[in-house]
């Protein structure tokens, strides 16, 4: 399936579509945020910032009611879906805030002024606490499945490490050459992180949390835009930028490449799971969302692929 997204961004630090525990996608727009339900297909306009502001990143919460919004002037807004009503705006960065990332109660926003806040929405301040170790923009950000450790990248190419306790990075790993954007943890494995980097490096990199050594590198021949890491099966996928734009699905810890999709027409900047894990979408700056069902069930014990698009149906999110 590709649905229209008319206006998406070509731009590698904004985090512009996810995917909900209740199945609704949601992608930033230019000003406007809408929500396109993956069971039904209804897509619904969420908000508009106006004309003074535009969507930077957009993030739902574990349970999948509420939908974070990063905006180019550093705000932090917190939308109920169901109602289409703003509850909260939280002030903070002074510049955009490209990437979001919930744990169970904070919320976590990296922004171009290279802070990340944590946001506790239970209480009245704009944020509890700022972490600063990044030189550069924060465009990469991921909370791991226990909630106990949040890696963050930077335009500084550095993949740094925190906890809740600590307002200095418990680790700095320094071994990519270029911006490190796509992070994500192993749902199968404790203190397991992988992290990607751009243009100039072109790696996965697996890491240990647990004493900071890097296990494994890959290179991928072109920018790691964002990775994503299988809940069903020990298997990760990345999207690349220039030159192939294309999806490439890896199986762990072997790193044999199991599937490499193609279509988009620009770099894949853009990556969210189906809540059943089977299905990514993916978005890119030629303005279209594509639906990939590379994944197999928690069920399946033989995965049966199937690596192309699911359906060739084109519809349009507005």
């Amino acid at each position: 399936q590709v649905l229209d997204a008319p206006s998406l961004q070509d731009d590698f630090y904004l985090n512009l579509v996810d995917w909900s525990s209740q199945n609704m996608l949601a992608v930033g727009l230019g000003t406007c945020v809408y929500l396109w339900s993956a069971s039904s297909s209804k897509v619904t306009k969420l908000c508009d910032l106006g004309p003074r502001d535009s969507v930077c990143a957009v993030h739902w919460t574990r349970e999948g009611s509420y939908l974070a919004v990063g905006t180019s002037l550093g705000d932090v807004q917190i939308w109920d879906s169901s109602r289409c009503k703003r509850i909260r705006n939280m002030g903070g960065h002074q510049t955009r805030a490209g990437v979001l990332a919930w744990n169970s109660t904070i919320l976590s926003s990296g922004s171009r002024d290279k802070n990340i806040l944590q946001h506790d929405i239970r209480v009245p301040t704009d944020y509890i606490s700022k972490f600063s170790g990044h030189r550069s923009e924060v465009c990469g950000l991921k909370w791991s499945h226990d909630d106990r450790e949040l890696a963050s990248g930077g335009n500084d190419n550095q993949l740094l490490v925190w906890n809740q306790r600590s307002q200095q990075p418990v680790l700095r790993l320094t071994e990519h050459t270029a911006a490190v954007k796509a992070i994500t943890w192993s749902p199968h494995q404790h203190s397991l992180v992988a992290s990607g980097g751009g243009t100039a490096d072109r790696c996965i990199k697996f890491w240990n949390t647990a004493n900071g050594n890097m296990l494994n590198s890959i290179d991928t021949g072109s920018q790691v835009c964002n990775l994503a890491w299988c809940k069903n099966v020990n298997e990760l996928v990345s999207t690349h930028g220039y030159s192939q734009n294309q999806i490439m699905v890896w199986k762990y810890p072997s790193m044999s490449k199991v599937a490499t999709l193609t279509g988009h027409t620009l770099r894949v900047l853009y990556l969210a799971t189906s809540p059943d894990g089977q299905t990514i979408v993916t978005g890119a700056g030629d303005e279209t969302l594509r639906f990939w069902n590379i994944f197999p069930s928690m069920k399946a014990q033989a995965p049966a692929r199937d690596a192309g698009l699911f359906s060739f149906s084109r519809s349009h999110i507005r």
